[in-house]
């Protein structure tokens, strides 16, 4: 067993394991060069394997946006078990499951690969949780329904947008970003989902406003109405932010994080319940 990033190539004669510290990409990849592909984010607790089925989807609808071959699910699941079996079951994992649209010329073959490293320890900031700003992303909230070749709503390799926001995050002071859309609507952080409390109710906004369908905001729906809460997807004006009883992102490998300052101002933060919530969280990706 190892603790070292694991790298899994999925070639059309099967799954090949190759050496993470050696070149895999060509520079003349789609994926390389223009980031023109997509991935997903698997979190292994325990040694787990979780539920997959909403995270295949979501892989496949951010596949189908970018007109790229689907690879069959029991490939991607057979490569994601040989992962886990090159780590100590101990050893939280982070996976990344990415394809590109292969090499320019080339047969239309996608390059598809799996990386599976140890995860990030976040217990800290799911402890204290994180400032955060909001920044405008640019367009309106209904930019996809005239303009779907925006990608929004997909998950694909193009992340120098979110990076450059996340990094405008840190010269403010910041740690996080909640995108905002040009007609005054909250959306999503650059690698998580919204969650915004208000009395017995918590709100996360929906896909129409041209973000990602999440997979951990699903799970924490659920976990909200195990104890009694209301939930739903509803528009959140960015201007009422403030306004709410709690705030969290969320995304499957850092779980739930707690805003405790929006744009300078503090927030109210239930440590208690943000600690059910990651507790549930972590239950939930290892049920399987």
């Amino acid at each position: 067993m190892t603790s070292s990033p694991v790298v899994l190539l999925l070639e059309p004669s099967g799954i090949r394991k190759v050496d993470p510290r050696e070149p895999q990409l060509a520079v003349t990849d789609w994926g390389a060069t223009r980031g023109d592909g997509v991935f997903e984010s698997v979190s292994i607790i325990d040694g787990r394997m979780p539920p997959l089925d909403a995270r295949f989807d979501r892989l496949e609808a951010s596949a189908r946006a970018l007109d790229l071959p689907l690879i069959d699910r029991a490939r991607w699941t057979e490569a994601l078990a040989m992962s886990i079996e090159e780590h100590d079951p101990a050893e939280r994992l982070a996976v990344t499951l990415a394809m590109t649209r292969g090499i320019e010329g080339g047969d239309g073959t996608p390059t598809a690969w799996l990386l599976a490293r140890p995860a990030r320890d976040f217990t800290g900031i799911r402890r204290r949780g994180v400032s955060v700003v909001t920044l405008d992303r640019g367009y309106a909230s209904d930019a996809a329904d005239g303009a779907p070749w925006l990608l929004l709503g997909a998950k694909h390799l193009s992340y120098a947008t979110n990076a450059a926001a996340l990094r405008e995050a840190s010269r403010r002071g910041a740690d996080d970003v909640i995108l905002t859309s040009t007609d005054g609507l909250a959306l999503e952080g650059p690698t998580s989902s919204l969650l915004a409390r208000r009395g017995d109710v918590v709100e996360s906004p929906g896909v129409e406003s041209g973000i990602l369908a999440g997979t951990t905001q699903a799970t924490a729906f659920r976990f909200f109405e195990s104890r009694g809460l209301r939930t739903r997807f509803a528009p959140i004006r960015a201007r009422d932010l403030a306004d709410y009883d709690a705030l969290w992102l969320v995304s499957s490998v850092r779980q739930a994080v707690a805003v405790h300052t929006l744009d300078g101002r503090s927030m109210q933060v239930d440590e208690e319940l943000t600690a059910e919530l990651n507790d549930w969280l972590a239950r939930a990706a290892r049920s399987e």
